[in-house]
């Protein structure tokens, strides 16, 4: 038995040093997303949460459950067995549909979301060690020029923009019970990763005219903070009332933005129009204020909703040329809830697996031509127990839709699979036999 823990440990070591390689090793050539909504600001906002909170609409400032992780309250996980040991790997795949006024088309992506540890410190005290990504960059257009006079004179131009990367989160916390009820939490943050943006000119006669190569690269390395706190109330030997909030702290992202021109011809001859390197990268992730519920019927039901908010309307953001983007005020309404016929039940399987729903609704910060990018959609997902210990294989589902077409926007509708594992060890238990 004891060497079963042992190998077990190690894998999950070799796991999450397997999880930081491939979260510093990635490079331009692949996109982690896909949504022409990327291509402002720091990106597309990731959804954060293990796919235990995604299958409950992204729910976790009021929730708390000593059987799983939930790191979007920091304050979550002090409320735990002492002895425990918890772990969760996460991926995700996303299928993305879009259509516009003149196409349509479809990408998809497969992608690691999270790998997040928690351990006990002292008797009502632990300690949270994890990376998920913080916003992730992935478009690509490309147009040909239609103008007759300018065909005639210059031959076929074709335009192309793309833009890949994203920011990754690096956390370590902690958390502690105060009072008999009350949970204060905190996170130290490491923003880091690489944001690449590019836009080309390409003539067909190109052994008169130079091709037209401009880019603007980030290099993010930032230290940020997130705070938080649980209340919680007991009805009964079973019923419970959970209150929390979250704060995370306003941070200018600090690196390095190289901004260039480069021109060429098919001779593969480049001739360097312009290059500057700058340490003000003109990025910035504005405070957000988060607060939320839920209501639990011990080892039976739960229920719950959060309301967050964050105002990027005087955040430092590049703006695009051409395009009347500006930074709004982002919110997110979002409610769930679980299910569990009967967690202790030896014969019947699918009574001890956690049924979870939920539903969202999301303003995100890009306001093009006055007009909010809104998202909405429905979450399905459960945990499947394995094992023992309240070990679990999750997944969840989430169908939304962002975007309409009109004014020129593009309408996206998206099915996005989230798959977990979960596990959950005891350790320095002192056993009877060997």
């Amino acid at each position: 038995m004891r060497k079963n823990r042992f190998f077990a440990k190690a894998l999950l070591l070799s796991l999450s040093m397997m999880w930081v390689g491939l979260a510093f090793s990635q490079t331009t050539d692949a996109l982690n997303t896909f949504t022409p909504y990327s291509i402002f600001g720091v990106g597309n906002i990731s959804k954060q949460g293990t796919a235990l909170n995604k299958a409950m609409g992204g729910i976790g400032i009021g929730f708390r459950d000593n059987r799983s992780i939930n790191y979007i309250n920091p304050a979550s996980i002090s409320f735990r067995d002492t002895l425990a040991f918890m772990l969760d790997f996460g991926m995700e795949q996303n299928n993305n549909y879009y259509s516009s006024a003149t196409s349509s088309s479809a990408y998809n992506t497969f992608n690691m979301h999270d790998f997040v540890m928690t351990f006990p410190i002292y008797k009502k005290s632990a300690l949270i060690i994890g990376v998920t990504p913080y916003s992730s960059v992935g478009y690509k257009f490309e147009s040909k020029e239609t103008d007759p006079e300018i065909i005639n004179a210059l031959g076929d131009v074709t335009y192309q923009k793309y833009g890949t990367g994203g920011i990754n989160k690096l956390f370590l916390g902690g958390s502690a019970k105060i009072f008999k009820n009350l949970s204060l939490g905190a996170e130290l943050l490491y923003y880091f990763g690489t944001i690449d943006r590019y836009s080309n000119i390409n003539f067909s006669n190109s052994g008169s005219l130079r091709n037209i190569k401009t880019g603007d690269d980030f290099v993010i390395s930032t230290i940020s903070g997130k705070l938080g706190l649980q209340y919680s109330y007991n009805f009964d030997k079973e019923k419970s009332l959970t209150l929390g909030a979250t704060y995370l702290i306003n941070t200018k992202l600090s690196g390095e933005r190289t901004k260039y021109t480069f021109s060429n011809t098919t001779s593969e001859a480049v001739d360097t129009v312009s290059y500057n390197v700058s340490t003000n990268t003109d990025l910035q992730i504005p405070g957000e204020l988060g607060i939320g519920a839920s209501y639990r019927l011990q080892d039976k039901w739960m229920i719950g909703a959060d309301y967050v908010r964050q105002n990027w309307k005087n955040a430092s953001v590049p703006l695009t040329p051409g395009v009347n983007f500006l930074p709004t005020a982002s919110s997110s309404i979002r409610l769930g809830g679980e299910y569990t016929p009967n967690r202790y039940d030896i014969r019947y399987y699918l009574k001890r697996v956690t049924y979870r729903a939920g539903l969202y609704y999301d303003k995100s910060y890009v306001s093009l031509n006055g007009q909010q990018i809104n998202s909405f959609g429905i979450t399905l997902g459960a945990s499947l127990p394995i094992y023992r210990w309240y070990n679990a294989f999750g997944f969840s589902i989430d169908m939304g839709q962002r975007g309409v077409v009109r004014d020129g926007l593009v309408r996206e509708r998206y099915i996005m699979l989230n798959l977990n594992v979960s596990l959950h060890d005891i350790w320095f238990q002192k056993y009877r036999y060997d």
